[in-house]
């Protein structure tokens, strides 16, 4: 290997993502943020946070905590539609909890 080139990280080091596979307040459904509709999207997590008796906090906050994990370490990977499709989907998760728009 080059002195230049960056070893890839073995996966112990891959904590966000074994966070967003095994989290201990949410059981996701698998490949839930690689899905099209950010309803989908939205109405998954909504579900994961409703049925889990491990969460510490209300199931509106348990969601959106997960979604907004999942792009703040996506960060740069994500394309700018996908970026779009998430931040979709958490004005989808607000009606579906029937808070207010953020503005």
């Amino acid at each position: 290997m080059a002195k230049s080139e960056t070893p890839k990280p073995d996966k112990k080091k891959r904590w966000s993502q074994d966070v967003t596979e095994h989290s201990d307040a949410l059981t996701l459904e698998h490949g839930v943020f690689a899905l099209d509709d950010p309803r989908k999207i939205a109405a998954s997590l909504k579900r994961s946070a409703e049925a889990s008796h491990r969460r510490k906090s209300e199931p509106f906050r348990s969601a959106m905590s997960m979604l907004t994990f999942y792009i703040n370490r996506a960060g740069k990977n994500l394309s700018d539609k996908e970026r779009q499709k998430l931040e979709q989907a958490k004005d989808e998760l607000r009606k579906a909890f029937g808070r207010p728009p953020h503005s």
